[in-house]
């Protein structure tokens, strides 16, 4: 596979990282469901999350993001369908009787399925990651060092790779977080607001976000 130059990949690959230390929707989500149901249904999460990565990597490598990208009312409903679920989600949180994502729940077990959808769906619907393989991803793609198209695929899989080591070290660390809630009850409730804050205002950036 034709592979972009050493310190375009290096570059890249710092950047990706930087982008998975930066808390989103993803990261919420796997912490939530790790906590409230294990690590390992926090794997099967970011199994269906990196297959999200896949589907986007394939679209911009085959040119089907800039498709969608260009089409005002394709890339207004993903970007509104992201927006209604992260409100639907800090609803949850501050709701009377609701409590923090970082909390110990009880909560119906999901089976694999539905967890690995539920990651996925989590990352289709968070046009930011349509944005990065766009606007992105293309600038660090040079034609001199070989096929564009292998290119593309070897940053992409770079991306999920470094994505998949942050995340899964998170999913693994959830359950010391839910320790350090059980001995300090006071702070659920200030989490479960400052948590419904954040989510609350990922979707209103989401949703006025104005098309690049």
């Amino acid at each position: 596979m034709p592979m972009p130059d050493t310190a375009n990949l290096a570059v890249f690959a710092m950047i990706a990282l930087g982008m998975a230390l930066t808390p989103g929707p993803n990261m919420i989500y796997l912490v939530s469901r790790s906590i409230s149901q294990g690590p390992r249904a926090g794997l099967i999460s970011l199994c269906g999350i990196a297959a999200g990565f896949v589907i986007y990597m394939l679209c911009a490598a085959l040119g089907i993001t800039a498709i969608v990208m260009a089409v005002p009312y394709a890339y207004d409903a993903l970007r509104f369908a992201g927006a209604a679920y992260l409100l639907w989600l800090a609803w949850g949180a501050v709701r009377p009787g609701g409590r923090s994502a970082f909390a110990v729940r009880d909560l119906p077990r999901d089976g694999p399925r539905r967890l690995f959808l539920m990651g996925l769906f989590t990352n289709l619907l968070n046009p930011k990651i349509a944005v990065m393989y766009l606007s992105l991803l293309p600038q660090f793609v040079d034609p001199a060092h070989g096929s564009v198209l292998g290119q593309t695929l070897a940053l992409g899989t770079v991306q999920i790779a470094i994505s998949l080591a942050v995340n899964g070290c998170l999913v693994v660390g959830a359950g010391a977080v839910a320790r350090f809630l059980v001995r300090r009850p006071g702070w659920a409730a200030v989490q479960r607001w400052i948590m419904g804050s954040v989510l609350a205002a990922l979707a209103v950036r989401m949703a006025t976000e104005a098309r690049r």
